[in-house]
């Protein structure tokens, strides 16, 4: 599944910004969540992350997530997500070996799989570990659903209905905690109940809120929204009481928020974002703390609302106040531990 990039407000945003002051500049970051892919109307593929990254933020490693994007054409359809595993781990040996600069795009890779399979998932999991044995950390499967029809013009790959309940999703779910891969969840604030019902059923298992919960509020009033925001702030509360779940801090410019940048053609800088998210990112760190949770661009679907240099600065802007451990755990830690990244001057 990617976020369809179609309106013009996505181009004005994408790649503005890059004039910013860098705020702290020195931070490391592991960008815990972003994309490469070769999608109609929009092309963001290595090189154009790569001219992100200099723009000035310290991005010295990447966690690379599926959008279904270079699957294989033919053959098992449970093994066709294979082919994007297999561009994934080749950006990042690239990226590797150092002719590309510090940063290491792909250092780890969180593939797509369709749990409903079951058990028939241990055929894919097992062949993605042999391509990419040092970097294919685990999959993510998009389970956004909504009963209204808003969403949906923003998704290319609209996720089928029920996923989580179907029969197969728990023994397929159960084949990656078997092998001590991660699951990657992304879904709206109203459908978490299910992602708590996993995480009591597999306390064992290493679970990823995607882009803090997504609190679903679009084409909504301002008094709607404020009652999405309540309800979100406790769900979020009690999905963090499960010390199996870990929680991206990003996501916010998309349009599901109703914050309606998506809709703006004048550059927003990132005190304007900064003031729009505070309240979503403040009751995420504060439900899960510092060490549950990582920083993500979640590029280029987040460029509808901002730049890569506004989007890092704003999260930067938001935990200018943190403990220089807690930023260590935010913008680095929290993502080099879930997703196994090893870089010497972490170790």
């Amino acid at each position: 599944m990617i976020q369809s990039t179609k309106t013009s407000a996505t181009h004005n945003q994408l790649f503005v910004g890059r004039d910013e002051p860098i705020l702290d500049p020195e931070i490391p970051i592991i960008d815990s969540h972003h994309h490469l892919f070769d999608r109609p109307p929009l092309c963001y593929m290595l090189d154009d992350y790569l001219e992100d990254v200099r723009a000035g933020h310290r991005v010295v490693a990447s966690v690379y997530l599926e959008t279904q994007a270079f699957a294989r054409p033919d053959g098992p359809e449970v093994l066709r997500p294979l082919g994007e595993i297999e561009f994934a781990n080749g950006v990042g040996a690239m990226c590797a070996s150092g002719a590309y600069g510090e940063c290491r795009v792909a250092a780890a890779i969180v593939g797509y799989a369709d749990l409903r399979f079951g058990d028939q998932v241990a055929a894919l999991l097992d062949r993605a570990l042999e391509l990419a044995p040092e970097r294919f950390r685990g999959v993510r499967q998009v389970t956004i659903e909504d009963p209204t029809e808003a969403p949906y013009r923003f998704i290319t790959h609209r996720p089928p209905s029920g996923v989580m309940k179907n029969p197969g999703f728990r023994p397929g779910f159960e084949q990656l905690v078997k092998r001590g891969l991660t699951f990657d969840a992304a879904m709206f604030h109203h459908q978490l109940q299910d992602l708590i019902d996993l995480a009591d059923a597999f306390p064992q298992a290493t679970i990823v809120l995607d882009h803090c919960g997504h609190a679903m509020a679009m084409d909504m009033d301002e008094q709607s929204r404020a009652d999405v925001f309540r309800k979100y702030r406790e769900t979020i509360s009690e999905v963090a009481r499960r010390p199996n779940i870990y929680c991206k801090i990003g996501g916010l410019g998309m349009p599901f928020w109703g914050f309606r940048f998506e809709e703006r053609q004048d550059p927003i800088g990132y005190q304007e974002l900064a003031a729009t998210w505070r309240p979503h990112v403040e009751t995420c760190i504060e439900a899960f703390g510092a060490d549950r949770c990582m920083m993500e661009s979640n590029y280029p679907p987040d460029g509808r609302s901002g730049g890569f240099v506004p989007i890092w600065n704003a999260l930067k802007h938001i935990v200018h106040a943190a403990s220089p451990s807690e930023k260590a755990a935010l913008f680095h830690g929290t993502a080099a531990k879930v997703y196994r990244i090893h870089l010497p001057e972490f170790s």
